[in-house]
């Protein structure tokens, strides 16, 4: 059931992709506001209590409609799952981003490139080279493909049903939203409890995430800049998926770069050429081979555990 759950949504999601933001980030978003307003007391304890009841909470929902329609009809339960991962999980989330930067780079529109990946990043893009545009456009893929893809199916094959993908998908939302130290957003020690949380539940997909770039890429390279390089990037978690990846494609990733008018002096990760367009190809081809192994390894299970049976 869950490898045709996964490739069930993976298909529909192509053939339509979801307005993520309307109606997953932002409902889960309200939720997280609505749990601070009531239970936001300043303490750890009380972040506890509302990760438990929101996160918690949905995920227990969630294993909870999957039971009940297994009792009444397998086949309804297998639409749940299909949905919840369509909701969860998906390529559109950023692809399009990634597509048309790739796109205006072949047609040598720079400003454009320049003007989509800040949209995409959030912050001023302006000043930088093609190779620039390329190498942060990659590196946005690769971690934005853990987060909505590799990590929402990992948990989504540990837990029962549908438990593991809304798991993933809430705490990376709440932690997000309740992250502490960013200004305006910061809820201190209410908020530190989502962040750890959300640290523990990604601390398996973020190797597994790299572990597939490594086989499915340059394994020899992919390891030794993983065990290398991934230290030095400000998130060493998220250092570990940039480094493989760069590894696993042989290009170079991170340096120095201008933004926004201020020098950014970030670790290189990776070996062998610089970023280009044609990178930007490599990098979508590497990210569908781990996705194939994914899903040849489920089908591996399946059949063990029917031969099993």
């Amino acid at each position: 059931m869950s490898l045709v759950s996964l490739v069930l949504a993976l298909l529909i999601e192509q053939a339509r992709p979801l307005r993520y933001r309307q109606f997953v980030f932002e409902p889960v978003s309200r939720l997280a506001d609505t749990l601070d307003g009531l239970l936001n007391a300043g303490e750890r304890r009380h972040g506890l209590i509302a990760w438990l009841i929101g996160v918690g909470g949905l995920t227990a929902l969630a294993g909870l409609v999957f039971a009940l329609l297994y009792t009444l009809n397998p086949l309804l339960a297998l639409a749940w799952n299909v949905l919840v991962l369509y909701l969860t999980m998906g390529f559109r989330q950023f692809s399009h981003y990634y597509t048309d930067i790739q796109l205006a780079l072949r047609m040598q529109d720079l400003p454009r490139a320049r003007q989509l990946l800040g949209e995409w990043r959030g912050r001023s893009a302006d000043g930088l080279s093609s190779g620039d545009v390329a190498r942060l456009a990659i590196e946005e893929a690769l971690a934005s493909s853990h987060r909505h893809v590799f990590g929402v199916l990992l948990w989504f094959v540990l837990l029962p049903g549908p438990c593991g993908a809304v798991l993933y998908r809430a705490a990376a939302i709440f932690a997000s939203h309740w992250r502490s130290g960013q200004g305006e957003a910061d809820t201190g020690d209410f908020g530190r409890f989502a962040e750890q949380a959300f640290t523990f539940v990604d601390w398996l997909p973020l190797r597994a995430t790299a572990a597939a770039f490594a086989v499915v890429g340059d394994f020899e390279d992919a390891v030794y800049c993983w065990r290398t390089q991934a230290g030095d990037w400000p998130d060493d978690e998220m250092g570990i998926v940039l480094a493989s990846g760069a590894g696993a494609l042989g290009v170079r990733l991170g340096m120095p770069v201008v933004e926004s008018g201020e020098f950014a002096d970030r670790a290189e990760l990776g070996t062998g050429e610089d970023a280009d367009v044609d990178f930007m190809q490599s990098a979508v081809g590497l990210v569908w081979r781990a996705v194939v192994l994914w899903l040849l390894l489920l089908l591996l299970l399946g059949l063990a555990s029917l031969v099993g049976a």
